[in-house]
């Protein structure tokens, strides 16, 4: 007889969803258990690194990637992991346990109240009426996660994989095609406000996405700056081409004066625009017009533009560049890059960074978090690729480790750099077993002043006196790390640093196990967020 569970499998085949990141619970046990060898299990040591993982899956397969969580305490522990993906919009497809559904209505003991657990950054939780609508359900899920670029959750009781199932009708379609093309005469609006533009910018942002080369050819026929959005989960352009003005300041004033030779701006695969703290006042200068291409909905629907475009970024910007005149390069784009040498004494961030970019490959994966560093990172390591920078768009914390583990899975032959503050790292270190347990070779390069250095330096701003939290410095990544089957190195000294990266960084690409490298750094960078 034929089962639920032998259903969710073939869904599971047909779209490629044949790796599952998970941490095992009592109520995934009867679908876990005596898994065909065509499906692997990864194991992670919390949740928040099972779907920590599973985003950098999906971020290096370009697809939706499957993670099982365990019922209240599983999905609980990932509500973070779950809403960074979401704001990164990257597609999961995640399972939650559930008890037993013939006794749920006598709440027993793992029976979880999971409606509205996760809030509102699924992109769709399904809880299925029938055991026999779970196969369906999850191949909807699959959709779902692709469309809405999310978190998409299916909730299954425990018994529901041992169901009959025979000839049942799977409520999604075998294949979903998402036509991306657009004409010319909606594009019409746009042309003319770029062709009768003096000073145009464009601002670009993580959902540029597939469209990196015509977004270049377009910034190269408008012969215009290109900013990068602050806060953004992913470069949006090369930051190494000519063209490139930085990263957006994430405050109204600064904002307003970075765009203050702009007639027109152009957001690509951003919103308008990203901020943190408030400050009264216009986004943009007056009479600057600003025009917005997303892909997401809701960003579109949210930003303050003066005509926007909700299709792909990459069908306008291709057929932008064909139907806009060449325009003259008379402009010249400055940004602050490069620091003062090593002149002695502690090792600061940017020597760590300057550094680490002098070595590190044209198409390096780098994924960052280390807020306190985070401005030196963008002056000093530019994204060359697609992948060359990614963070949390979300802003919390625990990202980057197991993002780093599940990338490097999904692109075994790409060098994978992880730069993370010690603070940052103590929230996914779990992944590091993870990445020794699989062979993972991605470098985690951390940045350890045994402080929440960023918090501190805010406290500072504010005035409000003397912060309560105390600093760390008892805390040890490199032991940490060992205890989990990591090899760490302890960095002290700039010899020690640039010996270190001249031995690990060119066999990046083929190293066939994960690495430490704990450095132990001052505190003397501004930070501006």
């Amino acid at each position: 007889m034929s089962t639920v569970k032998d259903a969710v499998f073939g869904v599971l085949r047909r779209y490629g969803l044949t790796t599952i990141f998970g941490n095992p619970g009592s109520t995934e046990v009867s679908l876990l258990t005596g898994l065909p060898d065509d499906l692997r299990f990864v194991l992670a040591l919390h949740e928040g690194s099972v779907v920590g993982m599973a985003t950098g899956w999906a971020i290096g397969r370009e697809a939706p990637a499957l993670a099982v969580l365990h019922t209240t305490a599983g999905l609980g522990n990932a509500v973070g992991a779950l809403a960074t993906a979401r704001e990164n919009r990257v597609p999961l497809v995640v399972l939650v346990g559930q008890q037993d559904r013939r006794h749920l209505a006598l709440e027993p003991f793992l029976a979880g109240r999971l409606d509205g657990l996760a809030g509102d950054y699924p992109v769709r939780v399904d809880q299925p009426v029938r055991a026999q609508d779970v196969p369906g359900a999850v191949a909807r899920a699959f959709h779902e996660a692709g469309t809405h670029r999310g978190p998409a959750l299916v909730v299954v009781p425990m018994d529901d994989w041992d169901a009959p199932w025979e000839e049942e009708t799977l409520a999604a379609p075998t294949r979903l095609v998402r036509p991306s093309t657009v004409t010319d005469d909606d594009l019409a609006p746009l042309v003319e406000l770029l062709g009768r533009a003096r000073r145009p910018a464009i601002v670009a942002g993580a959902g540029v996405g597939d469209g990196w080369d015509a977004l270049v050819a377009l910034a190269e026929r408008l012969a215009c700056p290109v900013f990068q959005e602050s806060f953004g989960a992913r470069a949006g352009f090369p930051q190494d081409h000519p063209q490139y003005g930085g990263v957006l300041p994430a405050d109204r004033a600064r904002l307003r004066d970075r765009l203050r030779d702009a007639d027109v701006v152009l957001v690509v695969g951003a919103p308008v625009f990203r901020q943190y703290p408030y400050a009264p006042g216009p986004l943009v200068p007056p009479g600057t017009v600003v025009a917005l291409v997303t892909d997401d909905p809701s960003q579109a629907h949210r930003s303050p533009a003066d005509l926007a475009y909700l299709a792909s970024p990459q069908a306008v910007c291709t057929r932008l560049t064909a139907l806009l005149p060449t325009r003259a390069n008379d402009g010249v784009w400055s940004r602050v890059t490069g620091y003062e040498p090593y002149a002695g004494g502690p090792l600061r961030p940017v020597d760590v960074l300057g550094e680490l970019a002098r070595r590190l490959p044209r198409d390096a994966a780098l994924i960052e978090e280390t807020p306190s560093s985070r401005p030196d990172l963008h002056r000093l390591v530019p994204a060359r690729t697609s992948l060359g920078f990614i963070s949390a768009a979300m802003g919390g914390l625990g990202f980057a480790v197991p993002a780093a583990v599940g990338l490097r899975m999904a692109l075994p032959g790409r060098p994978v750099v992880a730069v993370v503050g010690d603070g940052s790292a103590l929230y996914g270190l779990h992944a590091l077993w993870s990445a020794t347990h699989y062979r993972v070779g991605a470098l985690f390069v951390v940045l350890a002043n045994g402080r929440y250095a960023v918090m501190d330096r805010l406290a500072d701003r504010h005035g409000g006196g003397k912060a309560p939290w105390p600093p760390f410095t008892e805390v040890d990544m490199g032991a940490l790390a060992r205890s989990l089957g990591c090899p760490a190195v302890r960095i002290e000294s700039h010899d020690a640093l640039t010996t270190t990266l001249d031995e690990v960084m060119p066999l990046l690409a083929t190293r066939e196990g994960p690495l430490l490298l704990d450095v132990t750094v001052s505190v003397d960078s501004e930070f501006q967020p």
